[in-house]
């Protein structure tokens, strides 16, 4: 199986997340998006990450593959398995999914990695060059309600989509380390959204994502700091 994807897309993240938390094999290859290499878009015409590949089938986008896991491996994991069971439940994690995957990224995430990573890469005549301040006083400006969001699912619930550990909690957690290493993420909001992330950064499959750093762009101190 192999994966590609860039380390601080937050959808690879979460891919990476789930195939940490299934305890699946995989060769992780990254992938520079904004080249647009011809080699990569014949794999996803769409250009972006997360791709996996099994057995020459290549499943692009996270919600895609973590239906493709659960569909082919779910049921070999019983209680770990990261999909409920009932549908009144699978569609609440599928909500969940679609919030933090469509509308946290849009609203937050996009803004931070576009102005904050992609241009570093970027020609001016690419888009390169000076982050745009307004777009992120925006993401940082949406994020606090969407703190205030999970910090309520955190309070009602034992994890965000109900009673076990599932694709909700790995969305919102890919997105929320994303802007935590960049250091956008003010933990002051919410009480419980705080102490819901501090269970889910220290859980194995969290490690290889905090041991990553970008060169010449630190992480925040709050970053890898378990006890932040």
């Amino acid at each position: 199986m192999q994966l590609y994807h860039f380390p601080f897309c937050p959808h690879s993240r979460f891919a990476r997340l789930v195939l940490g938390e299934y305890g699946i094999a995989f060769e992780a290859i990254e992938e520079p998006v904004w080249k647009r290499r011809p080699e990569f878009l014949a794999i996803n015409p769409a250009g972006t990450t997360p791709v996996l590949i099994e057995n020459g089938l290549a499943v692009p986008g996270a919600a895609a593959i973590a239906e493709y896991l659960d569909e082919t491996k779910g049921p070999d994991f019983g209680e770990r398995r990261l999909m409920p069971l009932t549908i009144e439940a699978r569609v609440e994690v599928r909500r969940l999914m679609s919030w933090f995957h469509d509308k946290f990224y849009a609203e937050v995430t996009e803004h931070l990695v576009r102005e904050k990573i992609f241009r570093r890469h970027l020609t001016l005549s690419e888009g390169g060059g000076s982050p745009d301040s307004g777009s992120i006083r925006a993401a940082r400006a949406n994020i606090g309600y969407h703190l205030r969001y999970i910090g309520w699912l955190a309070k009602a619930r034992k994890w965000l989509g109900g009673e076990r550990l599932s694709y909700a909690d790995l969305a919102a957690a890919a997105q929320l380390s994303t802007a935590d290493y960049l250091g956008d993420v003010p933990w002051d909001e919410d009480e419980n959204a705080k102490t819901w992330y501090a269970r889910i950064k220290s859980r194995p499959a969290f490690r290889p994502l905090l041991a990553e750093t970008l060169p010449g762009l630190a992480p925040a101190a709050s970053y890898a700091d378990l006890d932040f």
